[in-house]
């Protein structure tokens, strides 16, 4: 007997197909009572043709019939576009099986033995019915998933050309103002030493700031060239000892090191990984050199350290410094974005948002934990993939 929830959907539609007039009907009533749609065809061609029109669930296929067997018919049922997904149940009275194996090699899923069981074959038949619709289910699950994974591709190919074009964009337009402000700094220099007998204090002032500005604009330039070059000027990734770009960061920094009394330790070794070095000595280079920079009333203490999640080393970059305020978290990695002004700590805003450029091309993620007056771990990790090794 039908459930309440087969009788609350469409029912599903069968097709008998016999040469025997009175098994169509004995077989009809038994599916109708079962709660599905019955469609009958009296041998192979007719079978085809209904199918083609009809598309039933599936088929309950007689095979000795009189010309067209059940074999051929199944056969070039499963060739034709239209009805190759049916699910096919012979019906027959041969039990021996080279005849049943032969049934599946054409394409069958089942086989039911006359003379029928009504209950053997509504049973069959709801399995390869549920059966069918899972598969459908799965097979519109997958062109939609497909469909959904090609626009994706589509809208990640256009916006890593868009990308693409707008650091190249930003490249050329930074390279070619190099050049301007060069000749701005070095006229108003020349005027300053050519007529500084004619200037007056206010002069020389004002010469001053607009010197100072072309240089600052200099530095903006170089650092926003840095920033387009992470994705436009890279180098292949290949392993790369930490230590060693730690070390060279260091000497980089040696002068700040030095004016400030900072103390640099590394607190554990540091492993090895899959990178471009360049880019890491700057990610290093820059959270170190702002561990220095934001530092409070003691010397500069910044400790380096390292750990293993399981899938990515985690380093951290710690300081004594004044620290920051929770609500500023995601707004310091931002391009352009300053929580202090230029008189207080110098910058352009462009390092952390540098840092987390490089981060991410390495497949990583940066964030920090810190407090007003506590200092900040500015926080990372790299990917460890096998091979890489340790320090």
């Amino acid at each position: 007997m039908p459930t309440d929830a087969d009788i609350s959907r469409t029912p599903a539609t069968v097709m008998v197909v016999d040469d025997v007039a009175a098994n169509l009907q004995v077989m009809a009533s038994e599916l109708e009572r079962g709660g599905y749609s019955v469609v009958v065809a009296q041998g192979g061609e007719e079978a085809m043709e209904r199918a083609a029109l009809v598309r039933p669930d599936l088929i309950l296929l007689d095979v000795l019939m009189p010309g067209i067997d059940g074999f051929e018919t199944c056969r070039r049922l499963k060739a034709s576009q239209a009805t190759r997904d049916i699910p096919v149940i012979f019906m027959t009275a041969l039990s021996d099986t080279p005849q049943k194996l032969a049934g599946f090699d054409v394409g069958a899923v089942d086989y039911v033995t006359k003379p029928l069981d009504g209950t053997e074959v509504l049973a069959r038949v709801k399995t390869q019915v549920a059966l069918a619709e899972m598969r459908r289910e799965l097979a519109d699950r997958n062109a939609r998933l497909a469909q959904e994974v090609a626009v994706r591709q589509q809208a990640e190919a256009a916006l890593q050309r868009s990308n693409a074009e707008l650091e190249q964009l930003a490249y050329v337009a930074s390279h070619d103002m190099q050049e301007p402000l060069r000749m701005i700094a070095s006229y108003l220099q020349l005027v300053e030493q050519r007529y500084q007998d004619k200037l007056d204090s206010d002069g020389r002032e004002f010469i001053g700031y607009a010197v100072d500005g072309a240089k600052r604009m200099q530095v903006l330039i170089n650092d926003l060239l840095t920033y387009s070059r992470v994705g436009t000027k890279a180098r292949p990734f290949e392993p790369v000892a930490l230590q060693t770009v730690v070390e060279t960061a260091l000497v980089h920094l040696r002068v700040a090191i030095e004016e400030s009394g900072a103390l640099v330790a590394i607190s554990n070794p540091l492993p090895k990984v899959l990178g471009d070095s360049t880019q890491l000595v700057q990610l290093m280079q820059n959270l170190i050199a702002n561990a220095i920079k934001f530092r409070g009333s003691a010397a500069p203490e910044v400790r380096i350290e390292c750990g293993d999640d399981g899938a990515a080393w985690c380093l951290k970059v710690r300081d004594n410094g004044i620290g920051i305020e929770p609500v500023y978290f995601d707004r310091i990695f931002v391009l352009f974005q300053r929580l202090h002004g230029r008189g207080s700590y110098p910058g352009t805003g462009i390092g952390l948002a540098l840092c987390k450029r490089i981060v991410e091309r390495h497949g990583g993620r940066i964030w920090v934990e810190s407090k007003p007056g506590q200092g900040s771990a500015f926080c990372f990790t790299l990917p460890h993939p096998a091979g890489a090794g340790d320090a």
